[in-house]
């Protein structure tokens, strides 16, 4: 028996390569990081399993087509819109706002 599973469980089958460079973490990065974990000291978060399950219910080429930090915006994003912490009108507001703060100084969205 097989059992369906997302992109991110390829359970053995080749991956492609992997890429161990580093990296510097960009200013936006940290700011992901410290939002989650800020999540996680108001309880709205109970820990990286949570977190975890919201990447891995991300649609295949969502996935694939986002970075490690972007995943983790986007998990934490649907989680607080699940627990009613936002709504998607303050979401999609803020968004169009940071959106167009970054076209005003011609910098990339």
């Amino acid at each position: 028996m097989t059992r369906p599973c997302g992109p991110h469980d390829i359970g053995g089958a080749h991956a492609g390569p992997i890429d161990p460079s580093e990296h510097d973490t960009a200013w936006w990065e940290w700011q992901v990081d410290a939002m989650v974990r800020l999540a996680m000291a108001k309880g709205l978060f109970t820990d990286f399993a949570e977190l975890r399950d919201g990447i891995e219910r991300l649609a295949p080429e969502d996935y694939e087509r986002l970075t490690y930090y972007e995943r983790w915006a986007i998990s934490l994003a649907h989680a607080l819109l699940d627990k009613g912490v936002v709504t998607q009108g303050q979401l999609n507001a803020r968004i169009a706002e940071i959106r167009k703060r970054h076209a005003t100084a011609g910098e990339p969205p």
